[in-house]
């Protein structure tokens, strides 16, 4: 099938129509619906984003535009229905994280996907980000020898403020929380990086002055099935500029990333490594919205930082629905890496709740 003649919808009208549709565009799909929840504010974001026809229904605009792929960037809770939905009626997936409310649920939707024939992929797009890729290409050729520690810290404000997020952000029961937003991606980058979660601890604090509601905050110490150890902590709502540190300690050097580059330290001594070439990412695609929203300094920020790796996710999800192969070598997401990013969120859950007690993972895909 050739790419310009791929219909797909776009549900979601948040980070839908903020990512998902210049990306998609950019890739070389055809963008021909978008379903949301509310009739009036669909229909208003879809003409403010030039797609033509806007539906509160899936199935219906399934049926009535002939799409046959579908993305989804709705609440969590709502994710497993409307992947269902969209799978049972053959449409090719791309899911957002945090991929479903808990890891059985994510492998229903996995095993649905498997039976139906249908190409799955899951919005880990930072896979793309090129020092996180290139980090990964230098770990596997063993730059710094078998990885033994590693540490994530990231302070941000970005949830300092909670009245400029959703409410669902902050609804537990709606999949929200700091660690599904933002916490599987720390997940995915661990997992890509060093392999298979074992066991960890956690906690979920909450660092905004709210005495309830999902967490802005999250720490974990784990072990991984290689036995190295490390500690991933990250909060949202921390005033003051931001900080961000990865590290992994290897049995023949060290490698981390600072301001966007790679380092390395080892007998030949410290020295940034450039990033190859084929690991570039594109422009951002020109604005092309009369969406208000997407005009303010925040979302023009956000829109900078995630649509050019989500551009090559959607470069790689075409790649697959037509039987090719993406254009460099970074691992696709699929919705077997969802199952993974929501066992280790199950654990972290069940750790935090039983006041930080020790909880092994096992891997199981069905």
């Amino acid at each position: 099938m050739n790419s310009s003649t791929i219909p797909v919808l776009v549900v979601g009208t948040g980070f839908g129509c903020r990512i998902q549709i210049p990306a998609l565009r950019a890739s070389g799909f055809n963008v021909v619906g978008l379903v949301g929840g509310n009739a009036a504010r669909t229909n208003e974001r879809a003409k403010a984003n030039g797609v033509p026809r806007a539906f509160t229904d899936l199935d219906e605009a399934i049926a009535r535009t002939g799409a046959v792929a579908v993305t989804v960037a709705t609440p969590p809770h709502t994710h497993a229905p409307l992947t269902l939905a969209a799978i049972a009626r053959g449409c090719h997936v791309l899911c957002e994280k945090p991929f479903a409310k808990d890891a059985a649920e994510a492998r229903t939707m996995l095993d649905a996907a498997e039976r139906a024939g249908v190409t799955h992929l899951i919005g880990h797009e930072f896979r793309w980000v090129p020092e996180r890729a290139m980090g990964a290409r230098l770990i596997v050729e063993g730059l710094i020898g078998e990885p033994r520690f590693v540490t994530f810290t990231q302070f941000t404000p970005y949830l300092v403020n909670p009245l400029d997020m959703p409410e669902w952000w902050f609804d537990s029961g709606a999949g929200g929380g700091w660690l599904g937003a933002a916490g599987s991606h720390q997940i995915d980058w661990v997992h890509t990086w060093l392999g298979d979660f074992a066991s960890l601890s956690a906690a979920l604090p909450i660092v905004t002055p709210r005495k309830d509601g999902a967490e802005d905050t999250y720490v974990f110490r784990f072990r991984l099935a290689t036995d190295a150890e490390g500690v991933v902590q990250q909060t949202a709502a921390a005033w003051g500029p931001p900080l961000d540190m990865v590290r992994v300690a290897g049995t023949k050097g060290t490698l981390w990333i600072e301001n966007n580059a790679i380092w390395v330290a080892n007998r030949d001594g410290t020295r940034q490594i450039p990033i190859a070439q084929d690991l570039a990412l594109p422009p951002s695609p020109p604005m092309v919205s009369d969406d208000p929203r997407q005009k303010t300094p925040k979302w023009q920020m956000l829109r900078q930082i995630e649509l050019p790796p989500y551009t090559r996710l959607c470069e790689a999800w075409r790649a697959r629905i037509e039987g090719g192969e993406p254009p460099n070598t970074v691992r696709v997401p699929s919705f077997v890496d969802g199952i993974a990013c929501m066992e280790v969120l199950d654990a972290i859950r069940s750790s935090a709740a039983n006041g930080g007690a020790l909880v092994k993972i096992e891997h199981r895909m069905s």
